[in-house]
């Protein structure tokens, strides 16, 4: 293919089907390589979200917790509204 006014042979469409397969190969690879950036991105994102939805379920565990030690104190000061302590 030195002069691009002759006709192409056999053997220069070898070379472009050999230069064609190694930009096809390159091509492929830095398509896996954009794929396990994504991977490796979202992972991070998944395991701090994950992290942040435990944190929170905890918080509302103590606060279930809480909460229900309150309505025990509440309970128990409706009863003492209701029925005062005998006095003898």
């Amino acid at each position: 293919m030195e002069n691009g006014n002759q006709p192409a042979t056999k053997q220069d469409l070898a070379e472009v089907r050999i230069e064609m397969k190694a930009m096809e190969d390159r091509l492929i690879e830095a398509f896996r390589d954009s794929q396990t950036e994504l991977l490796k991105a979202f992972y991070s994102f998944t395991e701090s979200n994950r992290q942040r939805v435990s944190q929170l379920e905890g918080n509302q565990s103590s606060l279930i917790t809480r909460v229900g030690a309150l309505e025990d104190r509440m309970t128990d000061l409706q009863l003492r509204t209701i029925t005062p302590p005998r006095t003898q």
